[in-house]
């Protein structure tokens, strides 16, 4: 089942989580993080690292609050880590806290621990097995099963302490009663619903950053509760299991050790690094308590909320605990104590050697010289990066020096290319950059224009403008090289280095097209002035001319007239 993922978050050129994850149980495609379940521990480190804080958890909440609502007898049992995660008086009120939720009962983890601990010293005494794992820790528990199994056989045939306890509270109410675990851990969902070997016996998992979002939902703060006692008698030393060799300290004292040398690792490289020397055979006759938390269970990744500080956590655990082997053990038979642990391995194709070749030159790389093994794509290698594309877990372009280069090179590309001068510059004019046609602009190259100021070269007040009032200026004109270049300016203000990229578009060219054509316009309008006047004085000579015949034609006339009625008289 899916236990832990992420959401929607911008993953691009982060890869945090893949970094972070020990046995790369993430997968990226399509710019999205994944968590790979068949490959996943459960450890909960990714949901940590994430800036994105994009974690989804598969959520008990609703199921547990069902339980009460439909009156269901329902016991919780809480982990012992809580002494040093809840913040309360005494302890007594995070049990009265718990039933004002309606819980029916609040019973301690630690009941079930104190029965592992006795399984575990029947291990002991018994003296069959090598090197003895401790299994209570069940990302440790599916680590081991999943890439270490030849580790195995090592491992402590016996349950862990949630689910040891979750069939003592079923026995002891019987099979109805439904049983809540509190705890700090991602894992036991996985290990409490997921896993068919120990499924039934416990219903639901809460973790303690639910609780705190229950209780402040309720209204019910913990220093105002009462001082209630658990359910359960006290498990003594068993409350110790939650930090760093605490089961250690359960199990085996200095007259019980019986030849075993006691270890204790926590941290999940340094649980790898110890699975690789049982691997090798460089351990023998060890019992081991393996966390995959540092710190141990203290430190689970549903409790740091409350205490980042380790120590402050392990020592007001310790201080509630008394040191004391736990008496007077429930009637539990050896079956429902029994787990048995094998080979869930994952195998995962494998690419050849030209595959592998192939994919690494899609970016770039062609020689060992060229494999840099930076780590940034999550990947320790980039051979490991190479393999991890042809499984469909990785991306190619998650390679950043690749794509750095490749941005770096279209950039300059650019800049380069670019027919405008472009430079940037601080709130001092002070030249930060500038491409090729700037710097033929100032007549001077790159290494000598940064650092020496604009004002130097031109007339910077509209620069100062932008940088002042932080408003850009867009397509100003304005002459630079004493009036000899026309261009079009625009500054816009780059707020988070507080400087400036400054554009100039050389309109030398347009400028002077420009010019001809008014030149051209101005010329013509002259020459149609010229013509119209013309054409009204030739118009005015006309119309004198017609005006002189026209009187002379019309005395001819006349006198023609006369000299004719003359002639009839």
């Amino acid at each position: 089942m899916q236990v832990i993922d992420f959401k929607d978050a911008k993953c691009r050129h982060c890869y945090k989580c893949v970094r972070h994850c020990a046995v790369k149980a993430i997968c990226v495609r399509d710019e999205q993080a994944r968590i790979m379940v068949d490959h996943c521990i459960n450890c909960g480190r990714c949901l940590e690292v994430c800036p994105q804080n994009a974690k989804t958890f598969a959520s008990d909440m609703d199921r547990v609050k069902g339980y009460l609502r439909q009156g269901c007898r329902t016991v919780i049992s809480i982990a012992p880590s809580y002494a040093g995660v809840l913040d309360y008086d005494r302890p007594g009120q995070v049990v009265d806290a718990l039933q004002r939720l309606g819980f029916s009962e609040v019973r301690e983890t630690a009941e079930g621990a104190a029965l592992v601990t006795d399984e575990y010293k029947k291990l002991i005494r018994e003296g069959r097995m090598p090197n003895i794992i401790t299994t209570c820790c069940p990302s440790v528990n599916d680590l081991i099963e999943k890439y270490y199994p030849e580790c195995a056989p090592l491992m402590a045939p016996v349950v862990s302490p949630m689910i040891a306890h979750g069939r003592y509270i079923k026995k002891l109410y019987g099979p109805d009663v439904k049983v809540v675990f509190l705890g700090p851990c991602i894992a036991k969902k996985q290990e409490a619903v997921g896993d068919d070997r120990v499924r039934g016996a416990v219903d639901a998992i809460l973790t303690f950053e639910e609780l705190a979002l229950w209780l402040k939902e309720e209204g019910i703060d913990l220093h105002e509760c009462s001082d209630m006692p658990m359910g359960n008698p006290d498990p003594e030393i068993n409350r110790l299991y939650p930090v760093s060799g605490g089961v250690i300290r359960s199990v085996i004292t200095e007259e019980e050790a019986d030849g075993y040398h006691k270890v204790f690792v926590d941290g999940l490289e340094n649980c790898m690094e110890m699975l690789d020397c049982l691997r090798k055979g460089e351990l023998d006759h060890c019992f081991i308590e393996a966390n995959v938390c540092e710190g141990g269970c203290a430190k689970g990744p549903a409790s740091a909320h409350w205490n980042t500080s380790y120590v402050k956590t392990k020592v007001k655990i310790e201080n509630a605990v008394s040191y004391k082997k736990a008496r007077d053990l429930p009637e539990m038979t050896r079956e429902e104590m029994y787990k048995a642990f094998g080979n869930r391995s994952i195998e995962d194709r494998q690419p050849t050697e030209e595959q592998i070749t192939a994919i690494l030159r899609s970016v770039g790389k062609y020689t060992e010289e060229d494999e840099l093994n930076c780590g940034a794509c999550g990947y320790p290698t980039c051979r490991d990066k190479a393999i991890a594309v042809f499984q469909g877990k990785a991306e190619v372009s998650m390679c950043m020096p690749y794509a750095l280069a490749q941005a770096e090179s279209m950039s300059n590309v650019v800049m380069d290319v670019t027919p405008n001068m472009i430079f940037v510059v601080d709130h001092d004019m002070k030249i930060l950059d500038c491409n090729r046609k700037g710097q033929e602009l100032l007549g001077v190259g790159r290494q000598d224009a940064v650092g020496r100021y604009l004002f130097e070269f031109i007339e910077t007040g509209d620069i100062e403008e932008a940088l002042l009032t932080q408003e850009p200026v867009l397509h100003r004109k304005t002459e630079l090289n004493s009036g000899r270049i026309k261009a079009e300016e625009t500054v816009v203000y780059i707020e988070n280095r507080d400087a400036a990229l400054v554009m100039f578009r050389d309109i030398t060219r347009e400028e002077q097209v420009r010019e001809q054509h008014y030149n051209l316009k101005i010329e013509t309008v002259e020459m149609a002035q010229k013509v119209i006047e013309k054409q009204m004085m030739v118009a005015q000579e006309i119309a004198g001319l017609l005006g002189e015949t026209t009187a002379e034609t019309k005395v001819t006339l006349t006198k023609l007239r006369d000299s004719i009625l003359n002639e009839e008289e």
